[in-house]
């Protein structure tokens, strides 16, 4: 019996299944298909079977994982996978509705994922009030203390790519251009759904997968800066069509409180020594960090002296467990 696919990805929060974009794209699509995945909801990158060839950069999520033991990583080429197991949720669209689906998708990267990755991670309140103080929390030590400012960066230079040579020079002006075309793209959005249940009729398709997890996490973090937020919640039709998502295909996965969870008492089980040897492979990375860092500026300096023997220190737990489906 060939081993079930599995799928890692960022864990849930602000009313949300997961709270990073590509994972919720990913979770969105597989529950709209039905597909037989077994769901790692994590808060440590290192876990990640994507990184398993340099343990020491962490990995990338999400990730699947597929029968056959090959790691997938990208969004749209995990979707592809899920294809190609039947598990096709544009089956049945048209050839015009496929182009749609294609010039949409192109819409969305190049109006609205800049203004989401300002929004979540250049905004200055933002950032420091939800996405850091998400993240530092869900984290486990240490890497709380380094992984949240590296992954700011990351987002910082994917926002350059994004805009391009093109781009205004001054920030206020750049950020006034981006929030004025995503604007136009919520409307364009709005007006193409209309009063549809999702955007090619009555059963969900893959563009209304990438739609929705754009659309949620705008629409249910409670930002202190939501310049695009306001804007969002005017068009209605949008809105409902969110909520119709999350409560259909995520009756509770967006709750704050997930449901309580059965804690097994027995022998170790078979992910047991994998998941230690991730936590000390974690500790130590964010030590090594740490102590570089301490030596590098000078806060700590090396001095000859009689070694001392230092009481042992015991593995940190994890932050978060698998929530598994």
């Amino acid at each position: 019996m060939a081993a079930p696919m599995e799928l890692f990805c960022w864990s849930g929060g602000w009313g949300l299944p997961s709270v990073d974009l590509d994972s919720l794209a990913v979770l969105t699509y597989a529950r709209f298909t039905g597909a037989p995945l077994k769901v790692h909801k994590i808060t440590n990158p290192w876990r990640s079977p994507s990184g398993t060839q340099c343990p020491w950069a962490g990995g990338t999520l999400p990730a699947l994982r597929t029968s056959h033991g090959e790691v997938i990583s990208a969004p749209h080429k995990i979707i592809t996978h899920l294809r190609k197991e039947k598990y096709n949720a544009d089956y049945d669209l048209s050839a015009r509705q496929g182009a749609d689906t294609l010039a949409f998708m192109s819409l969305l990267e190049e109006k609205l994922l800049p203004v989401l990755i300002h929004t979540f991670w250049i905004d200055a309140k933002n950032y420091v009030e939800v996405t850091r103080k998400w993240y530092a929390e869900a984290m486990p030590f240490p890497l709380n203390f380094f992984l949240p400012g590296r992954m700011q960066r990351q987002h910082i230079e994917r926002l350059q790519l994004l805009c391009g040579e093109h781009r205004p020079e001054n920030e206020e002006e750049l950020e006034k251009e981006l929030y004025q075309e995503a604007r136009e793209c919520l409307t364009l959005l709005s007006q193409r759904l209309g009063s549809q249940k999702f955007f090619f009729g009555d059963a969900p398709a893959s563009l209304d997968a990438f739609v929705f997890s754009y659309l949620a996490l705008l629409l249910q973090v409670k930002l202190p800066s939501g310049k695009l937020q306001a804007h969002l919640r005017g068009l209605h039709n949008l809105c409902a069509y969110c909520t119709h998502i999350l409560s259909l295909y995520f009756p509770w996965d967006g709750a704050e409180v997930p449901p309580p969870r059965q804690t097994p008492v027995g022998p170790e089980t078979e992910e047991e020594p994998y998941r230690r040897r991730t936590q000390i492979l974690s500790v130590l990375a964010g030590l090594a960090a740490m102590v570089g860092y301490a030596l590098l500026s000078g806060i700590v300096s090396i001095q000859r002296a009689t070694p001392a023997r230092t009481p042992g220190t015991g593995a940190l737990g994890m932050a978060e467990e698998d929530e598994e489906e």
